[in-house]
């Protein structure tokens, strides 16, 4: 296992990457493990714009009943807020 250096830039805390473990780009992920305590970098994927999205999506060719069977997608039957609920008196005014 490698170690780099942990240096302070400013207010903040950096580390030295070794050129073997650049990433491409300006930005990481960043997460840390809660269990052990272990901070993770992940590289971030080039994000597309609305438009990348929106031609994709005119290409994906997706079934009419695609999740038609998901429990979610059931109209569920009005019901009555109130229904089972016990009257309460009101307090006593003096």
């Amino acid at each position: 296992m490698q170690t780099t250096r942990v240096f302070t830039n400013g207010n903040s805390q950096a580390v030295r990457l070794p050129k073997e473990f650049r990433f491409a780009g300006s930005e990481v992920f960043i997460r840390k493990d809660m269990a052990t305590g272990d901070v993770v970098l992940s590289a971030r994927a080039p994000s597309g714009s609305w438009a990348d999205f929106f031609a994709l999506r005119a290409k994906t060719r997706v079934p009419v009943d695609f999740l038609s069977d998901r429990p979610l997608n059931e109209i569920k039957p009005a019901r009555d807020p109130f229904a089972g609920a016990r009257a309460v008196k009101p307090p006593r005014r003096k």
